[in-house]
Formats: C-alpha cells, structure tokens, sequence
C-alpha cells in the first residue's frame, strides 16, 4: 500500500466538481461535549477522507441530535419494536422509556456529554432503548457483542477509555470478570434495587442535548480477528446519512413495513437494519435474541416480517426449510457482511421469487455504500455505488485501473474513516479515499464485482485465483453446504488451491466428485488440490468467515472430532489432490 504524506487529503489529485471536502464539512457549531475525549482522538484533520453532501437531503443542520431525530415525529400509538412473543412497543412507549434511562443516566449515574458508555446484551428493545438513550443524552455509545469474551471486552474498554457500562443482566458476567479499572457496570433487566429500569428518574420528556453535527455519537469496533481491535468513531450526521443513502434510496422502506435480521445491534450491519433504518421510516423492527436460520422462517411467518436482514450464509441455509413455512409478507432481503454467490442469489430467487438486493458496507464507513436492488441487480456483482457515494477501482499507488482489471475498491461519501488514536488511519485513508482491503472490478457498464478480500488472493504458479470464484462453483453443486477456498503455503508452487467443505446431513464425502464438477465449470488452473471437510466454517461473533484460521490450519492427518464442531480441525477429513 502506497502510505501518503500528510497533505494527501488535501492535494487529491483527482479534482471533486461534486463539493466534497477534506476538512469534513464541520457543523461549525461547538462541541457539546464535557468529556472531550473522542474528540481529542480524532485523526488529524489531513487523514480524514474526502467527504461528499452533494446528494439532497445530507445537509444537516449544525445542532444535530441523531437520537432525537429518530424518535421524532412518528406517530406515538404506531409500533416501533416487537419482540418474539407477541410483544409490542409503541413510539409513545418508546421515547418514554428512553427519556427515563436518559434521565437516569445522567442524575443518577452521573453520566456527562462525550462519556464513553459501553452497551452489552443479546438484541432486545431494551438495548435498543440504552443506545438510544446514551445519544439523546449526548454521550457516546460503545456497543459490543454478547459473546465478546472478558480480554476483548477490556481491550476495547482501554482503548475507549469507557467509564460506564449498561449491560444486560444475562450478560453481565463476563463484563465484570473483564476487570476494567475504574468500569461503572449497571445491570437492567434484573430485579435488584440497582437495576437501570428500577432507578428512581424523572417522568417527564427529557430534552436531548443540542450535540453538534459532528460530535462523536457511537464508537463501533472491527471484530479484531487479526490483531488489536480498532474504534470506528461515528458522529450524529453518520447516524443518519445512512439511513438518507442506502436505505431512503435503496431499499425504500415503508411506514408499515415490519424489519427483522440475524445481525447483533454490536454489529454496524445491524444496528443499521435494525434500528436506525426502521425508525428514519416510521417502521418497526422485530428485535430477536435467538436469530439464525432456524429461528428467522417462523419468525418472518409469525409476525409478517417484510424486510430482513441477514447474511449469505444465512439465506442459504434456509432454502431447505422454507417449504414449511409462509414468508409472503417478505418483500426486501439484504445480504452484506461477506460476498453473495451467484448460486445463492439464484437459488433463493427460484424458490422465492424475491431478489436479494446485495451490498457491501464496512464499520470504518458505518453501513452499505454499494448495492443495487429491483431491476437494478445483476446477479454476481455488488452493484453499483449508493447514491451519495463515489466508487472506483485504483492500484496499489491511488491510480485508477481500467474497467475489466482488478485493483483495490476505493469509496468516499457522507461517511468516513475515523479510527481512535490508531495510526492504520493513513493505511485506510489515501489520497481522500478509504481503501477497503477488497479487491474489485469495474465492469465497463459501471457495475462493481467483487473478487476477494485484497490478502485473500491466491498466487499459484504464477496464477491468480480469487477464492471466491472457487466457492461460487463450488456452492453450485447439490450437496455443498458452505464453503471457503484459501491459499496454502506450497514450496513448489508458493501457494496451493484448499477448499474447505460442509455438506448437507448424509452426503458422501466425495473429493474426486467435487473436483470433476469444479473441471466442469473452472479452468484446471483454478480448481482445488485439497479438500476438507468440516462440520462448520470458523466464524466471528458476527458471521464473518475466519480465513486465516483455515489459512494456517493444518489438514493432514485429519485429528478426529473436537467436540465443538466450530472451525478447521473439527471432523475434518482432508485429501490432497492435484489439478492440470
């Protein structure tokens, strides 16, 4: 990567006719922070992207309060947020609970604006109403995974200097083994007189901190797979500039539209579909706290779901099981958080006639900023850049590639790259772009089409193959459930093709069957030497596949059951192969 200088943002040599601005287009209004300290640790201005307000609709005022926007206006007997059984919170209910936890944060716990308060719990209106309440309030939410393990919890704790914590009281154990010096924990949803919810507060509306623009609202952690987490820091016009791109012009939501996911709300992907685009719409959200596969079909059947948000993975997952149920109401499916197949695409919409709408988004960017949807999608590309955003494919040096040529994805928008105190900053942002990691092409119509994580491209021989391309053939045939495919360490060849394999409950373990279907469909160069198979691909927290687990596993000899059926190694059974 080409690691500019520090006037980079500023002296972009690709001129912007469009009005986006290095400096960010600060609100010009003060900080209403009392605790400075997300702003302190901003990046120096000269790292910021490039930001773009030219589409309609992203010119926010100076004093801008993203929680107050959300909950305002809609109608207070309409339905905000339902809950698996049957529960109902209306926006009156809503906003009054809201007020109550904001009220109580701040004359009981002390809370000032720009505290850092950290949010932990499975997807519930509850923790909804916590993030809500901590922006209202004018400080800055720190919403983590339920399954983030104490060492993480603490590592992001010292890094946001987090001095507050409200926490779910299923969750609560792991957040008090984390040992974070000087951590204020309190529990809701418990029955102590020290509960959150039990806390003495006023009745009446509280009224929202006039927090700036561009105050610090959320600070969202990348999953920290493979190394030191990093802090994305959002501010209140991010809260809603993604809510009036991709979802105001993209998935065009409806007041009485009914959202429902898999993401956690510690998740950007989730937090987006879940809360902030339901709320912008006048819509409600089905919060649930079980979300996989299993529990989305009759979920979606019981309570009308009509717009879902989930993961590839996900939706393939379910085509076995749909026969049983009735997902009529659905009329919007999102997939993000890892590539769409081709297959999958195709194979959900011969049996739904509902056409997934693809994207990708990032947590340096908050949510989805490419994607297409309606007649507008082509199966096997993201799509095309989210109205309020700019795309391109560039090299290693910022020089845009010709259309049909592989190079790095760059985007600018309303949204950028902040990281907190990290100098991957001036790695991420280059040239007023953030830089992905992702290797794209242009298509000459202007379509994007991803081809792989930019470190995930496999060199064989002198060959690139993008993994990818492998799995997208690979998931076309009948008895492969999930796949990765990744480049392993070869003496002779510097890398070799693995493809690591969950079949469907039954189906043989096949590899010369899998590699005479690949040779049917890849050139020989492309096809796998090794095969594994698993029980399950390595996942994050939030769904994402470990590659780099499966990149430094060892496949040979195969070491029998693990006993937790969640990664490499795990009923594994590798075989090694050749291709021509």
């Amino acid at each position: 990567m080409d690691h500019r200088d520090a006037t980079s943002a500023t002296t972009d040599p690709d001129p912007d006719p469009d009005g986006g601005t290095a400096a960010g287009s600060d609100s010009g209004a003060p900080t209403a922070h009392h605790d400075t300290f997300a702003r302190d640790h901003l990046p120096p201005r000269e790292q910021w992207p490039r930001l773009r307000f030219d589409l309609a609709g992203l010119r926010y005022p100076e004093r801008l309060n993203a929680a107050a926007e959300l909950l305002a206006g809609t109608d207070p007997v309409r339905p905000a947020f339902r809950t698996a059984d049957g529960g109902v919170w209306t926006y009156g209910e809503l906003r009054t609970r809201v007020d109550r936890i904001a009220h109580a944060l701040t004359s009981r716990l002390g809370v000032v604006p720009g505290n850092r308060v950290l949010l932990r719990g499975p997807t519930t209106p509850w923790l909804a109403a916590c993030w809500l309440a901590v922006l209202k309030a004018g400080a800055v939410a720190v919403t983590v995974l339920a399954q983030q393990r104490p060492h993480e919890l603490r590592t992001m704790c010292g890094i946001a200097r987090v001095g507050h914590a409200l926490c779910d009281v299923r969750a609560a154990d792991d957040l008090v083994k984390a040992g974070v010096p000087g951590l204020r924990v309190t529990i809701y949803g418990g029955d102590g007189p020290d509960d959150l919810l039990r806390l003495p507060a006023p009745e009446e509306p509280y009224p929202p901190v006039e927090t700036a623009a561009d105050d610090v609202a959320l600070i969202a952690f990348t999953s920290g797979t493979t190394g030191r987490p990093k802090g994305c820091m959002h501010f209140h016009r991010d809260v809603l500039a993604i809510a009036d791109t991709f979802s105001r012009h993209v998935l065009r939501p409806r007041p009485g539209d009914v959202f429902a996911g898999s993401p956690p709300l510690g998740f950007t992907f989730g937090l987006g579909g879940l809360v902030v685009f339901p709320l912008r719409a006048g819509a409600s959200a089905l919060l649930l706290e079980q979300a996989g596969p299993r529990q989305l079909l009759p979920a979606i059947a019981e309570h009308r779901v009509s717009v879902l948000f989930t993961a590839p993975t996900a939706y393939r997952a379910m085509l076995d099981e749909l026969n049983g149920y009735d997902i009529a109401s659905l009329r919007r499916c999102v997939s993000a958080g890892e590539n769409l197949p081709a297959a999958t695409w195709r194979a959900w919409h011969e049996r739904t006639g509902l056409r997934i709408i693809n994207g990708i988004g990032a947590t340096e960017l908050l949510h989805i900023f490419i994607s297409a949807a309606d007649d507008r999608i082509r199966p096997g590309t993201t799509g095309v850049p989210v109205p309020g955003w700019q795309a391109r494919v560039q090299d290693a040096q910022g020089r845009p590639v010709p259309d049909g040529e592989p190079g790095l994805l760059a985007v600018r928008g309303p949204v950028g790259c902040r990281y907190l105190a990290d100098p991957r900053q001036r790695e991420y942002v280059q040239g007023g772009w953030n830089i992905t990691g992702d290797t794209y092409v242009r298509e000459p119509d202007g379509y994007f089409r991803y081809v792989a994580r930019a470190d995930d491209m496999i060199i064989s021989a002198g060959y690139n193959i993008a993994g990818p391309e492998v799995e997208d053939a690979l998931l076309r045939h009948p008895d492969v459930v999930e796949t990765a495919v990744v480049g392993r360490p070869d003496e002779a060849r510097g890398q070799v093709v693995a493809a690591y394999a969950v079949l469907r409950p039954g189906a043989r373990r096949d590899p010369e069957g899998l590699r005479a279907f690949l040779k049917a469909e890849l050139a020989p160069y492309k096809c796998p030497r090794e095969f594994v198979f698993l029980d399950a691909l390595p996942r994050t927290a939030t769904g994402k596949l470990q590659r780099f687990r499966l990149r430094t596993e060892p496949t040979a000899p195969a070491r029998g059951a693990r006993g937790t059926g969640d990664g490499a190694g795990a009923n594994s059974e590798p075989v090694q192969g050749d291709h021509e």
